[in-house]
């Protein structure tokens, strides 16, 4: 199988952290500009996916072959029927289970199996912004902002307290490091237009202005 994946040198190793099964053969691009000319492959992961225009009519006309999407705010119900989207945020992509949604029985069957010669299985949940994982943490990221914001204690304080209660990887402030206040902020945003409990922390969107 041959698939061509858009990335940078950051998603590519998360990508790659389980290994690569022979069969697998990878076609590695920068950007978006080679996929104007015909893309001879049998599928296309985009982790650099972007919801523009331009972006969304190139890949769809590589369909009906699977075109895996790295979308963690954009929801299918907002892109032309035939995406598979997944959640390929910085630090997420790298563990060895990957949240994703489909609504193509056949799809599931070959996303799954494109990701098993990752040696990463398919969790399938429902189409909503965020998944289940990156909704949590950056909600636990969000309140931690309050907290410092309100004085509670140090980011380095509420960093360690966190790793250390929860056994998370990373400590909130750490995590939206890693993973980029900017994408942090565009997922609450767009939560908070369905819940208010959602917006943004004061505190997060002055570090985001710095």
């Amino acid at each position: 199988m041959r698939v061509v994946v858009l990335a940078d040198i950051e998603l590519k190793e998360e990508l790659l952290a389980q290994g690569v099964n022979k069969p697998l053969a990878i076609s590695w691009l920068p950007g978006i500009e080679e996929l104007k000319t015909q893309v001879d492959a049998d599928a296309l992961i985009d982790l650099l996916f972007k919801p523009d225009s331009e972006r969304i009519e190139l890949l769809s006309k590589l369909l009906p072959m699977p075109v895996l999407i790295n979308s963690v705010d954009t929801t299918l119900s907002e892109l032309p029927q035939g995406f598979v989207r997944f959640n390929g945020w910085p630090t997420f992509l790298k563990r060895p289970k990957v949240e994703a949604s489909c609504n193509n029985g056949s799809l599931k069957k070959r996303t799954e199996e494109i990701f098993s010669l990752l040696n990463k299985k398919v969790d399938w949940v429902a189409d909503e912004s965020g998944f289940i994982t990156a909704r949590v943490v950056a909600m636990v990221i969000n309140e931690a902002y309050f907290a410092w914001g309100e004085g509670v204690s140090s980011k380095d304080e509420i960093d360690v307290a966190m790793k250390l209660g929860t056994n998370y990887p990373y400590g909130p402030f750490e995590w939206a490091e890693k993973i980029g206040v900017k994408k942090i902020i565009k997922l609450l945003n767009k939560l908070s237009s369905i819940h208010k409990r959602f917006e943004p922390a004061e505190h997060l969107l002055k570090e985001y202005k710095k």
